[in-house]
């Protein structure tokens, strides 16, 4: 399904007392039945510097919470915008996304992997996590 389709069933799902059309919740079952619990998401401990040095970054902050310290080669776009830009991110290889603690970029994530972005993971814990863990830290 294309990302105009999608943006079309999300706006049409929703009637006038806010239920979900039998469609929308069939495609999200859908993708929940398929998903395991750690479907979509990554430990800043298993980003190694093999690993970091292959993949996209995505810092989800607003422009407003994003106060410039970030994953070193990240790019910023807020969480809110990831559904409408999608082309901005790889189709192929490992395109992480994370906020301070994991919270807004796993919706975010959600999101993209419903839209068919299989390869977007969420960093659980975080930049925060990113800057406790005892992984590979960029010089």
């Amino acid at each position: 399904m294309t990302l105009f389709r999608y943006a079309l069933v999300a706006w049409l799902a929703l009637s006038p007392g806010g239920a979900m059309s039998a469609d929308l919740l069939e495609e999200i079952t859908g993708y929940l039945d398929f998903a395991s619990e750690t479907e979509g998401i990554i430990l800043p401990q298993q980003i190694t510097q093999d690993v970091f040095e292959n993949v996209f970054f995505v810092d989800a902050l607003s422009a407003k919470d994003h106060h410039g310290a970030t994953i070193p080669g990240a790019i910023n776009i807020d969480w809110r915008e990831i559904p409408g830009r999608l082309d901005e991110l790889p189709e192929t290889g490992m395109v992480v996304v994370f906020c301070n603690t994991g919270v807004r970029s796993s919706q975010a994530v959600f999101a993209a992997r419903l839209l068919g972005h299989s390869n977007v993971l969420v960093m659980q814990s975080g930049f925060e996590g990113w800057l406790q863990t005892a992984g590979y830290r960029p010089e």
